[in-house]
């Protein structure tokens, strides 16, 4: 399974910078609120994403935060992970204090400050033996692994650490196909995944 698998709403963004709004169960007027929110819907792999093309971050914000907020209505199990609606156009991207680097299903942090690498700790990561980057001291499956940066990266906001995401997936197409037939969750089922919603 892949991270993207585990929420029912998984919002992410490429390297190439497509910003892209997985479902990972019926959600009732789903397609209609991100069309109108400017996604467009396209294959990938056998699934349904839905896709801003690169653009401003601003505009990129104001359009997952449309469609976010009207997801919300029918389900509480939404990840926002997407490093394509963070920044001020107006500025220059900042360099992070905290990094985080998917690989797949592996997790790699990285920190620039000690507040940063105080966070981390009290996350439960760990330094490497080298100590250039951090992991997780107890292994965990996806949902561990997305509620581990969730949770970090929520805390890293508040305190006002800068943080960046990066997914792994170089493109659209490179967006993983979804799992085997296992039985697709009931809609209107209870959330059990972590949220995170929008700060901004």
């Amino acid at each position: 399974m892949s991270l993207v698998d585990v929420p029912d709403v998984f919002i992410g963004s490429t390297d190439d910078d497509h910003t892209f709004v997985v479902l990972n169960r019926p959600i009732h007027a789903a397609n209609r609120m991100l069309t109108f929110a400017g996604f467009t819907a396209r294959k990938v792999h056998g699934r349904t994403v839905y896709l801003l093309p690169p653009g401003t971050p601003e505009d990129a914000n104001e359009k997952a935060g449309i469609a976010m907020y009207g997801l919300l209505a029918h389900t509480h199990d939404l990840v926002d992970l997407s490093r394509t609606t963070r920044w001020n156009p107006k500025e220059p991207a900042p360099d992070p204090d905290l990094h985080f680097t998917f690989t797949g299903t592996v997790l790699t942090a990285t920190a620039a400050t000690d507040e940063a690498r105080s966070l981390l700790g009290q996350h439960g990561f760990a330094p490497s033996a080298d100590g250039t980057s951090y992991g997780l001291v107890t292994p965990v499956d996806e949902l561990g692994l997305l509620s581990a940066v969730v949770r970090a990266e929520a805390h890293a906001h508040t305190a006002g650490i800068g943080v960046r995401i990066d997914l792994g997936i170089p493109t659209p197409d490179a967006i993983p196909a979804p799992p085997g037939p296992a039985s697709s969750p009931v809609p209107g089922s209870p959330a059990a995944g972590p949220t995170r919603r929008r700060t901004h």
